[in-house]
């Protein structure tokens, strides 16, 4: 059921981008921002909180947020070479040579770990609460999953290279939960830690990293499509959520 969790979701967003079409990825970013923002607020974080103590919490989201700057300045330095790179190219491509992509997948992997706690958890207390924790996970994982699936997309993977880490990425939630069976009691006490990265990451790459390239297009038709599927991205998580009982 762990795997499932984590694989069934990764392949029905993969299946959903891929009936968008190319053409409309850069428009769907919009929609990926939504549902980074809402998995990290409206699911992730409550969570963290409901386990966690809110200072620890907070302070732990800070220090993520901190992690992947630094982390994304050391992908970008990768690409320099002295005063001229992506960075500082007006006519860089679109895409970001991979550095939001790097980080969604960092993020998503502690994501997909307590994901697997939690269906860990769920089983040794009864089999069929695990069954309907690992069915309102996979649930929970495809919107997000799309808007993961969309910004490997935009920067710059292949759709068979960000499919393949989406799916490797999603093991992780088989790792949880083989680890929290054998050390349930121990693992638990990390979930808080491990939400409060994964929604660091969610923020950071939403925030610092999309937010800004749809500022280049400042027409108002633009901007009204933009903040109506950000708007959506949002929904899609709050409806799932509403859907499953949460």
């Amino acid at each position: 059921m762990s795997l499932a969790g984590g694989a069934l979701s990764v392949l029905a967003a993969a299946a959903l981008s891929v009936a968008f079409g190319a053409h409309r990825i850069s428009m769907l970013v919009s929609y990926a921002i939504g549902a980074l923002l809402g998995a990290a607020f409206l699911e992730i974080l409550p969570h963290a909180l409901e386990h966690g103590e809110p200072k620890m919490v907070a302070a732990t989201v800070l220090f993520g947020i901190m992690v992947f700057f630094v982390l994304e300045k050391l992908v970008l330095w990768r690409h320099c070479h002295h005063d001229h790179c992506e960075a500082h190219d007006a006519h860089a491509p679109a895409h970001d040579h991979g550095r939001s992509g790097l980080l969604i997948l960092v993020g998503d992997t502690f994501h997909n770990f307590v994901d697997g706690i939690l269906i860990a958890a769920a089983f040794v207390e009864n089999t069929q609460l695990g069954i309907v924790t690992a069915l309102a996970i996979i649930a929970h994982e495809i919107p997000q999953e799309v808007g993961d699936y969309l910004i490997l997309l935009h920067s710059g993977y292949s759709r068979v290279r960000a499919l393949a880490f989406n799916l490797l990425s999603s093991l992780a939630t088989l790792v949880g939960a083989m680890l929290a069976y054998f050390a349930l009691s121990e693992l638990t006490e990390w979930i808080p830690s491990l939400l409060g990265l994964a929604a660091a990451s969610m923020i950071y790459v939403a925030v610092a990293d999309l937010i800004p390239g749809l500022h280049k297009r400042t027409e108002l038709k633009a901007t009204v499509q933009q903040v109506l599927l950000i708007g959506l991205g949002i929904a899609s998580i709050a409806v799932v959520q509403a859907l499953v009982g949460e």
